[in-house]
């Protein structure tokens, strides 16, 4: 203490009030070291500071641009894998009866026979579609100018597919439906062979790995349908609202991801965003669309001017396993760890 207070005054002023004698001059020698070395480390603790505040801070594009690191693929798989738990904990509450309200699964006892036709009929159209769409699929792969034509880059070919997609869909849709082999029947073939040559490229990953995303979607769609038909009947029917959000987050993540490389912070967020948080939401989406079905089955009229349309009921689950596809196609080949 008595060494700080004295470095703070001039060194000159504290020798000179001393009496000059040869031992009281050794003994100012040892503390005038002291003040100078206190000196020395308060001039570099100033300096240091000076410096710190002269390094520039990082814009917010800077920080967007910025190298990516893992933070975003670790965001998105623990927050998969959180859904995951969380849709695992549901179906075995509701699978095991543990909750007093009823469900699909125990009305399916009483339904009557249109009801159960009704419900038939949606999952082979679906089912239909799944095989028309693979069969697409595997022939697009073997056709050289069918790759070249979906694997084309450029806004043209990417607002021609979209085009031919959403175009094959609406036309399905709007088409009114009647039993037997008509237009409507014709429509739902070509939209789902649309669908199955613009998803050809990823053949590319190899027949091994399609087997298992395949195989891995299937165990994925079986659960979530089993928990929509041991759920309440409503309960998962009022999340259209937050789920038509959640699809415009992934859509403006998917766009965003074509012009900000994955590389960059914001674009591997984007990428994590369209890829993990996709899976989620089209999972959910299952879920919604498989009460929706099971609801129109049961309460759509028998005799109504417009009959029921299984078609247009097996669409929704139907994208919904199609997205699901790519996007565990895609983990798989390590699309979740690649930063390119």
């Amino acid at each position: 203490m008595l060494a700080a207070k004295m470095c703070r005054l001039p060194v000159a002023t504290f020798v000179s009030a001393l009496p000059h004698s040869s031992g009281m001059s050794a003994a100012v020698r040892p503390l005038r070291s002291q003040c100078i070395t206190c000196r020395i480390q308060k001039m570099a603790s100033f300096g240091r500071a000076s410096s710190l505040r002269k390094v520039k801070k990082l814009t917010l594009k800077e920080r967007a641009m910025a190298p990516a690191g893992d933070g975003a693929f670790t965001l998105g798989k623990g927050m998969l894998a959180g859904v995951s738990a969380v849709g695992l904990g549901m179906l075995c509450y509701y699978g095991l009866g543990m909750s007093n309200e009823v469900g699909a699964i125990d009305r399916a006892a009483i339904w009557p026979n249109v009801v159960r036709q009704r419900v038939k009929d949606t999952y082979m159209y679906f089912g239909g579609s799944l095989v028309f769409t693979a069969a697409a699929a595997v022939a697009a792969s073997r056709s050289p100018m069918m790759m070249r034509l979906v694997m084309k880059n450029g806004w043209l070919a990417l607002i021609g597919t979209m085009a031919a997609m959403i175009g094959s869909g609406m036309v399905v849709r709007a088409l009114p439906y009647k039993e037997g082999f008509g237009a409507k029947q014709i429509a739902w073939m070509v939209h789902s062979g649309i669908v199955g040559a613009v998803i050809a490229p990823l053949t590319l990953l190899g027949g091994p790995l399609m087997i298992r995303a395949a195989c891995y979607t299937a165990g994925v769609v079986g659960g979530l349908s089993a928990l929509a038909m041991c759920a309440p009947s409503d309960k998962f029917l009022y999340m259209g609202g937050p789920l038509a959000m959640g699809l415009g987050v992934v859509i403006v993540s998917s766009i965003g991801g074509m012009f900000i490389p994955p590389t960059t912070a914001l674009g591997a967020g984007m990428y994590s965003v369209a890829l993990y948080g996709g899976l989620a939401l089209f999972g959910m989406f299952l879920l919604y669309d498989t009460q929706k079905i099971i609801h129109r089955a049961e309460n759509h009229p028998v005799y109504a001017m417009q009959p029921y349309d299984p078609i247009n009921n097996s669409v929704g689950i139907y994208l919904d396993t199609i997205n699901i596809f790519i996007r565990i196609a895609t983990i798989l080949a390590g699309g979740g760890n690649r930063r390119r």
